[in-house]
C-alpha cells in the first residue's frame, strides 16, 4: 500500500471511530441522544411496570393450574422484553414485571385481560343477534364487534361452544399453498381431548347450518372465521391475517386468554431499579477502566500489532452499542456476561491472529508476508471457536426464556460484531499502519522459541485434582443439604420468598435505602440478600427477600415503626414463587442439552473425529461443575446470575479449548503412532499456551475490574466467572487435549486424517 493511500485510508478510518463514538454518546438528529442513552435496561438496572392479578372467584386455585398459567403469562410478557419476570404472590395473585416501560395503562390494554376467552356460535356474522359493529369513526370504515348479551347468557343458550380452556396452543405459521411467493400466514390451533371433541360437534352442526364460529376476548371479538368444514382431529387453521406479525399477536392472545384461569387487574404500578443507580454507574467505570488496562497490555505486548487491536476495539464499543439500541435488547447483568465474554473472544481472535504473525516473522518472513499468513492460518480457529459459540447462543436463544434469551442476544450480537472487527478492522488498520511506513520487524516482535512441556505426561496428577475438588464440591452440597441448609444458597430467583410492601411517611431513594435499612433488615432476619424496588409516584416500598419466619417479619414490623413511625396498617408481607419458574429451568436445561448435542456434531463434522467433541464436552463439564463447587463452597446465593455464568463458561471454554484443537489438527496430519501423537499434543498445547494465557488474561482483567467497582450483586455475579476463567483456561491446557489422545487410545486407532 503506497503512503499516500494509507495516509486517506487512516483519515477514513478516524472519521469513522470518532463518527462512532459521538453516535454512540451524543447521538444525531433531533433528539440528540446517544446511543448508549437509549439501550433498554431490565428490572435490575431500570425498573419498568409492575401488574398483579388476581384470580377470579377462587382463594385457593389449584397449584398445577397457577404454574400453567404463570408459565404461559411469562410466555406472552416475553413479547415485549426477554427479561421480564412472572411469579406468583400469595395463593391466588400473579405478578408481571416488564422492565423499560412507564406506561402501565398501556401494557395492561396491550396485554389483555388473561383467561377470558370463549369461541361462540353465532348464525351470520354479520348479524346482530349476539354481537354488533361498534364503529371507531364514521366514515372510517374500520371498528370492532362487541357482544349485545352477556356471557351468561349464551352459556344459558348454548351458543358458547368452547372455552379458552379448550385450547392446549395456538401458533403463527404459514399456510403451505405450493410456492414460497405466496404463503399465507395463519394461526394453527391444537385443542385438547375435551375439546378436539367439542370443536368436532360444534364445527358439524356449524357447517351444516351456515353458523361461523366467533372468537371472542377482552371485550371484543378479535376473530370471526367461517367454518368451512366439519373438523374432527383436534386442529384448525385460522385464515385471512394481513401479515405474520398480526397471525402472531393473534395466536399470543388465544393463548393467554385461554388460560385456565380467569384473572383481574388488582394494581398495577411503575417500580424503581433493582440494583439502583449505582450499579450502571460502577458497571460503566469498571467497563472503562477495564477497556484502558486491556489496550495497555495489547500495547506493551504487541506493540504496533496491539495498536491495530485496540483501534480495532474502539470499534467493537462503538458498534455493540449501536446494534444494543437498534435491536433494543434489553440489558441486564446477565446481558453484561454476555458482553464481557464477547470481548474476551474479540480479543481472542486478534491474540490468534498476532501470535500467528509473531511465529511467521520468527521463521524469517516479511512483516507484510507475515500479516498475511497470520490470518490465513488464524482463520479456522477463529471460525470453529465462534461457530460453536454461536450455535449455543442460538439454540438458548431459540428454547430459553427469560434470563437465559436475554444472555443469548447479547452474546451472539457480541460474536458476530467481533468477528467482524478482528477479522476485518484490526486487518485494515494493520495494513494502513504498514503502509505508512512502520515495516520494521522489531514493531512487531517475534515470538519466542517455544519449550514443549510434557502436559500429556502431568495429565494423571491433573485429573486426580480435578477430580478431587469436583468431589469437595458434591461434599459440600451433600453435607450443606443434610444439615438442612440446603445444597446451595438459593435466592428468592429459584424458590421464592416474602414481598414486604412498605408505605413510608416520606419518599425514599434506592440509594438511601441501601445504605440505612437495607442492613437493618439483614441484621433482624440473617438473610444474605434483599431486593429493593420504589414505587413511582408513592411513598412505597417493595422489600424482597427469601422466605421470612413469623418472628422475622415481627422484627422488621418492629423496627420500621420504632425507627420510621410507619403503622403496622402500613406493612403488607406476601409470599411469592421463583421468578425462575420449573418450566423455565427444564426449557434452560434442554436447551444447554440441544446446545452440547450441535456443538458436538459440528466439531466432528469439522474435525472428522468425535473424540475432539467429546473431550471438549467433559472439558465444559469439568468447567461448569468448577464452578458449582465454588457456588457451594462460598455460599454465594444462586440465582438467575447463575445460569448466566454457567453459560458464560461453557461459551468461553468451548473457544478456548477449539483453538488447541485446531492447532493439533493442524500438526496431526500423517501421523498415527500414539507416541508421535503425544508429541504432537504437547507442541500444539505449547504452542497456543501464550495464546491461551493472554486471552486469559484480558477477559479476567474485565471481570476482575467489574468485582472491583461493583456493587454487591455484582461483587457476587463476578467472583464465580473469575473463577470459571482460571478453569476454563486450565482444562483447555491440562485436560482438553490429554482427554483427546486418551480417548483415542480408549476407542480405536481414529478416523480420517483431517
Amino acid at each position: 500500500m503506497k503512503r499516500s493511500r494509507a495516509i486517506i485510508y487512516l483519515i477514513i478510518v478516524v472519521l469513522l471511530a470518532a463518527g462512532l463514538g459521538y453516535t454512540s454518546v451524543k447521538g444525531i438528529g433531533a433528539s440528540k441522544s446517544g446511543a448508549l442513552e437509549t439501550i433498554p435496561l431490565g428490572l435490575d438496572l431500570a425498573g419498568g411496570v409492575s401488574i398483579t392479578y388476581e384470580v377470579t372467584g377462587d382463594e385457593n386455585p389449584d397449584a398445577s393450574d397457577m404454574a400453567d398459567t404463570v408459565y404461559k403469562l411469562q410466555q406472552r410478557a416475553d413479547q415485549y422484553s426477554t427479561e421480564a419476570q412472572v411469579y406468583r404472590e400469595g395463593a391466588n395473585r400473579i405478578n408481571i414485571e416488564i422492565p423499560g416501560v412507564t406506561d402501565a395503562n398501556a401494557i395492561l390494554e396491550e396485554l389483555g385481560q388473561p383467561g377470558n376467552l370463549y369461541f361462540i356460535a353465532q348464525t351470520d356474522a354479520s348479524g346482530a343477534e349476539n354481537y354488533t359493529f361498534a364503529s371507531l369513526g364514521e366514515g372510517t370504515g374500520m371498528g370492532y364487534w362487541t357482544l349485545t348479551k352477556s356471557i351468561e347468557e349464551l352459556e344459558a343458550e348454548g351458543s358458547i361452544v368452547l372455552q379458552g380452556s379448550d385450547v392446549a396452543n395456538a401458533e403463527a405459521g404459514y399456510e403451505n399453498s405450493g410456492t414460497a411467493k405466496n404463503q399465507e400466514p395463519v394461526v394453527q390451533l391444537e385443542f385438547t381431548p375435551e375439546g378436539t371433541q367439542k370443536f368436532a360437534d360444534a364445527t358439524t352442526k356449524a357447517y351444516a347450518a351456515g353458523e361461523s364460529i366467533a372468537i371472542y376476548y377482552d371485550g371484543r371479538f378479535i376473530s370471526v372465521p367461517t367454518v368451512q368444514a366439519a373438523i374432527t382431529d383436534g386442529r384448525a387453521i385460522i385464515t385471512g391475517e394481513s401479515s405474520y406479525e398480526d397471525a402472531a399477536n393473534l395466536a399470543s392472545m388465544i393463548r393467554i386468554g385461554g388460560l385456565k384461569l380467569q384473572l383481574t387487574e388488582l394494581r398495577s404500578n411503575v417500580v424503581g431499579a433493582q440494583l439502583g443507580s449505582d450499579a450502571i454507574h460502577t458497571s460503566l467505570i469498571a467497563a472503562v477502566v477495564g477497556f484502558c488496562v486491556i489496550i495497555l497490555f495489547m500495547l506493551i505486548v504487541f506493540k504496533i500489532l496491539g495498536l491495530s487491536a485496540s483501534i480495532a476495539l474502539s470499534f467493537y464499543v462503538g458498534l455493540m452499542i449501536l446494534l444494543l439500541s437498534a435491536f433494543e435488547i434489553t440489558l441486564t447483568l446477565p446481558g453484561i456476561a454476555g458482553i464481557i465474554l464477547s470481548i474476551g473472544m474479540a480479543v481472542d481472535a486478534n491474540v490468534l491472529v498476532f501470535s500467528r504473525i509473531r511465529e511467521e516473522i520468527s521463521a524469517g518472513r516479511s512483516v507484510q508476508s507475515a500479516m498475511k499468513e497470520g490470518y490465513g492460518k488464524a482463520l479456522s480457529a477463529i471460525l470453529d471457536g465462534n461457530i460453536t459459540t454461536l450455535i449455543a447462543a442460538a439454540i438458548l436463544g431459540l428454547r430459553g426464556t427469560g434470563t437465559v434469551k436475554g444472555f443469548a442476544s447479547t452474546l451472539a450480537l457480541g460474536i458476530v460484531v467481533s468477528m467482524f472487527t478482528a477479522l476485518f478492522v484490526t486487518r485494515m488498520v494493520s495494513r494502513i499502519i504498514y503502509g505508512l511506513g512502520v515495516q520494521d520487524p522489531k514493531w512487531y516482535s517475534k515470538a519466542k522459541e517455544v519449550k514443549v512441556i510434557d502436559f500429556f505426561g502431568k495429565r494423571k496428577v491433573c485429573y486426580i485434582v480435578s477430580c478431587g475438588v469436583i468431589l469437595v464440591g458434591i461434599a459440600t452440597m451433600a453435607i450443606n443439604a443434610g444439615r438442612g441448609a440446603g445444597a446451595f444458597n438459593y435466592s428468592l430467583d429459584f424458590v421464592g420468598g416474602t414481598s414486604t410492601t412498605v408505605t413510608f411517611n416520606e419518599s425514599w431513594t434506592t440509594a438511601d435505602l441501601d445504605a440505612q435499612i437495607v442492613p437493618k433488615i439483614k441484621n433482624l432476619t440473617g438473610v444474605d440478600s434483599v431486593q429493593v424496588q420504589t414505587v413511582a409516584g408513592t411513598n412505597q416500598v417493595i422489600f424482597k427477600t427469601t422466605t421470612l419466619t413469623v418472628p422475622q417479619r415481627e422484627a422488621i414490623d418492629e423496627m420500621l415503626e420504632n425507627d420510621y413511625s410507619v403503622a403496622p396498617e402500613n406493612v403488607a408481607a406476601e409470599t411469592i414463587s421463583s421468578t425462575i419458574s420449573a418450566e423455565m429451568r427444564k426449557d434452560a436445561i434442554w436447551a444447554l442439552i440441544i446446545a452440547l448435542v450441535l456443538m458436538l456434531i459440528y466439531i466432528w463434522i469439522r474435525f472428522r473425529d468425535i473424540r475432539f467433541g467429546a473431550a471438549s464436552i467433559l472439558a465444559l463439564a469439568h468447567d461448569a461443575m468448577v464452578v458449582i463447587t465454588c457456588y457451594a463452597l462460598s455460599r454465594l446465593q444462586v440465582g438467575g446470575t447463575f445460569i448466566a455464568c454457567i453459560l458464560t463458561i461453557v461459551g468461553y471454554s468451548i473457544n478456548d479449548t477449539i483453538v488447541t484443537f485446531d492447532r493439533i489438527r493442524e500438526n496431526q496430519v500423517g501421523v498415527s503412532r500414539r507416541e508421535e501423537l503425544k508429541n504432537i499434543v504437547n507442541t500444539s498445547v505449547s504452542q497456543t499456551l501464550s495464546r491461551s494465557l493472554f486471552t486469559s488474561i484480558t477477559t479476567f482483567i474485565m471481570v476482575l475490574v467489574l468485582y472491583i467497582f461493583g456493587v454487591a450483586d455484582i461483587k457476587a455475579f463476578a467472583l464465580p466467572l473469575m473463577v470459571g476463567v482460571v478453569s476454563g483456561t486450565y482444562s483447555s491446557i491440562f485436560i482438553a487435549s490429554p482427554l483427546w489422545l486418551d480417548l483415542r487410545t480408549a476407542f480405536g486407532r481414529g478416523a480420517r486424517k483431517a
